[in-house]
């Protein structure tokens, strides 16, 4: 299990920014008021409103806010207003030590696995949950459960299962995000340790033999003979190629896992999708995949 970080109580400090991709301020403006209604105090960073080409700001501009965050005291989280791409381009510019010595949370998905990915090489835990960008369309679970996640609330997530679940029952730390990320990111420095983890992967509008691609790799560096058991999240506007690639994305992904009797499921409520449960990375889980239903314990 990673270092536990501090709860976040009643007037404690959460600092949105965009490390990635620029966001129009009603998205970020409604965040702050719904987590000041929650009892949170809420800060927009600098170029957080801001705009460079794609992006909300210049490489140095992202670097100043994120490490502005990283070394103020004051903040206790760190809320990312959305993904797209660009994380990856300023986690080697941070100056991580201060969160080390002081941990904080760090909360986001989809590009934002890329600050999860170091957070777990760090050894602290971090939360993938939603982010501003969707605020207006998450469920109320999905916003009730980033707050229990943040204050430390014990929860749990049930779901239903589908006809691809392979049932068991395992446990072990909750890693990974974006599956394309996860892809991105191995034998790199941001290469995380798997052995004995639950895995968590979620993906936005991939090709099916994207995905056939990626597991191969994940496959290749070992990781899928390293995990305890495997979670898939929203798999949303997946594409067939014109000539059909002949098989749906469950059955490539249970391709990969024959002769390994480890639980999977699918159609979890994490990702993109307005359902998107807070998960608490570097946690230890408890995950049950059944006929009758799937469980997560944190």
């Amino acid at each position: 299990m990673k270092t536990s970080i501090a709860p976040l109580v009643e007037g404690d400090l959460i600092q949105i920014l965009a490390p990635a991709k620029t966001i129009e301020p009603e998205h970020v403006l409604l965040a702050k008021t719904t987590l000041e209604q929650k009892g949170f105090r809420v800060e927009i960073s600098t170029h957080c409103l801001g705009e460079s080409n794609y992006f909300s700001g210049s490489i140095d501009e992202r670097i100043s806010d994120f490490q502005g965050a990283i070394d103020n005291p004051e903040v206790k989280g760190i809320l990312c207003a959305r993904g797209g791409y660009g994380c990856v381009q300023i986690v080697d510019a941070l100056n991580w030590d201060n969160i080390k010595r002081h941990p904080k949370w760090i909360i986001g998905f989809s590009d934002i696995t890329v600050l999860h990915q170091r957070m777990s090489r760090l050894g602290l835990k971090s939360i993938h949950a939603a982010m501003p960008l969707n605020f207006s369309s998450n469920t109320k679970a999905a916003i009730d459960s980033l707050v229990e996640a943040i204050t430390g609330v014990q929860y749990e997530i049930n779901t239903a299962p589908t006809p691809f679940n392979k049932p068991g029952q395992a446990k072990g730390e909750l890693m990974g995000g974006n599956l394309s990320i996860l892809y991105s990111l191995l034998g790199t420095n941001d290469h995380a340790d798997f052995k004995g983890s639950i895995l968590f992967i979620e993906d936005l509008a991939e090709h099916i033999y994207a995905i056939d691609r990626m597991f191969y790799a994940l496959k290749k560096t070992g990781v899928l003979y390293q995990i305890n058991g495997l979670i898939v999240g929203g798999m949303t506007g997946l594409k067939d190629t014109t000539v059909p690639f002949g098989k749906s994305y469950q059955e490539v992904i249970l391709s990969h896992f024959e002769g390994r009797d480890i639980p999977i499921c699918f159609d979890f409520p994490a990702g993109h999708i307005d359902d998107n449960r807070a998960l608490v990375f570097g946690a230890d889980v408890e995950f049950t995949a059944t006929k009758r239903d799937v469980t997560l314990i944190f």
